[in-house]
């Protein structure tokens, strides 16, 4: 494709994503798309803290630029390609009350859809406190690390994941590029608990071909109807040597195309990692990359990226007095 055809390409991408992947045909229709058509937006990978907090906070740690008082009214407050309409919290503290905190939180915001938990199975009172916060139907599920599902398995100890499955609860892993292949043992085991592959399997996006392992493993995840995939922290991954992340999604899209053609248009979900995000570019930065790449792939697939394919992940219900556009 010449620098022309590279270029009209790439405008005819920003457009249909600004307007919502929606065609057009003449003037009338043209003044409509510039409208924007509804969208709801779940950001489904932000995290939040106060470290003014008289316990203070685990992470970020002082010093760090993240190290403020981050809560969803900043979320809301920041500039976005198309306004974020709601989000699920992951959190990223290790302590048992930092969960109900960000319930807490949650309870009188309706922005927010949905808290995913940071609880270790290996501690004693996990099932307890698993059932303790269930009740609350804003508790989604918990997060845990490759590494840990991996010891699961290999010592067939997997009822610790089962608890959630009975209660209906998701299991978001995360970890380096051999997550996938993880992910897609434990997915093989327990066909009927909700799985989460974090930030693509965190893999180093470059102008090099996607990796060959990483791409086997996104399959081998993929191929398990009870996997999907967050597009989370991809700036992150574009930026591993310093600096800021390219932003042109042309760079990315190798990447993507792995992904969407592994997992399908129903099963990739939205996530920005915020604020951890903004080290490598704005928020509307990389929500553009996303919206041009998936404004390609037609109006549908874009609600099921934005919202609907987390709701069948997360299970989220719907709150009343949240806005969705």
């Amino acid at each position: 494709m010449g620098a022309l055809g590279m270029t009209q390409y790439l405008s005819r991408r920003r457009f249909l994503s600004t307007a919502g992947g929606l065609a057009v045909t003449g003037p009338a229709t043209i003044v409509e798309a510039s409208r924007k058509p509804a969208l709801d937006v779940i950001d489904c990978h932000t995290h939040f803290y106060d470290p003014t907090r008289p316990e203070g906070i685990p992470w970020p740690r002082k010093g760090s630029s993240l190290y403020r008082t981050v809560l969803p009214r900043h979320l809301r407050a920041l500039t976005h390609a198309r306004k974020v309409t709601g989000t699920v919290i992951v959190e990223a503290s290790n302590r048992l009350e930092d969960n109900q905190w960000l319930l807490d939180i949650a309870k009188d915001d309706p922005f927010v859809l949905g808290v995913v938990g940071h609880l270790d199975p290996s501690q004693p009172g996990y099932v307890k406190n698993v059932r303790r916060f269930a009740r609350n139907r804003l508790f989604r599920g918990i997060r845990v690390s490759q590494g840990l599902v991996a010891s699961r398995l290999k010592s067939n100890s997997l009822d610790v994941f089962k608890v959630l499955q009975d209660h209906d609860l998701e299991l978001d892993v995360n970890g380096g590029t051999v997550t996938p292949l993880v992910v897609s043992r434990l997915a093989a085991r327990m066909p009927g608990l909700r799985l989460l592959q974090n930030h693509m399997g965190n893999v180093a996006i470059t102008k090099a071909p996607p990796p060959k392992d990483w791409v086997s493993n996104i399959r081998a995840a993929a191929s398990h109807k009870n996997v999907f995939c967050k597009v989370s922290a991809m700036v992150e991954g574009a930026s591993r040597g310093g600096g800021k992340a390219p932003t042109d999604v042309a760079f990315y899209k190798p990447y993507l195309d792995v992904v969407w053609e592994a997992f399908g248009d129903d099963r990739v979900i939205y996530g920005s990692d915020w604020p951890v995000s903004e080290r490598a570019a704005s928020y509307r930065q990389q929500q553009q990359i996303v919206l041009d790449y998936v404004g390609d792939r037609g109006r549908t697939a874009v609600k099921q990226f934005f919202s609907l394919n987390s709701q069948r992940a997360y299970k989220w219900v719907e709150r009343d007095g949240r806005t969705k556009t």
